[in-house]
């Protein structure tokens, strides 16, 4: 997300995430593959997060619009991230749907490694 709402999601689903007790590791990572909207930390766990931000639900909400072509761009550019990492963590994949005013919707392990 690169627009004013985008910047404004991606900072209300930070602040959620941290009242969760996740600690920012980076926002908006880019890469040849594309962008990781929030790199964060869950314990020992690394979790790449993918924001989402919807006015309406007629389509599906937030989490429905992570396409498998989308999850192949973000696993791409999570394993770039990673291979400048001396370790490996263990690591997630996140979605944060916004829709309006509603609480965020947080859905942790929203997909695996798809090849």
């Amino acid at each position: 997300m690169s627009s004013l709402l985008g910047q404004t999601a991606e900072a209300r689903a930070e602040a959620f995430l941290k009242t969760q007790g996740l600690r920012l590791v980076a926002r908006n990572w880019r890469c040849r593959f594309g962008e990781i909207d929030l790199i964060l930390q869950d314990g020992p766990t690394l979790v790449f997060v993918e924001v989402r931000l919807r006015s309406r639900s007629d389509f599906g909400g937030g989490a429905a619009s992570v396409t498998p072509v989308k999850q192949k761009k973000l696993l791409a550019a999570a394993r770039q991230y990673l291979s400048t990492l001396k370790t490996l963590p263990p690591c997630r994949f996140d979605v944060v749907a916004l829709s309006g005013n509603a609480p965020p919707e947080w859905i942790k392990n929203a997909f695996d490694d798809v090849g």
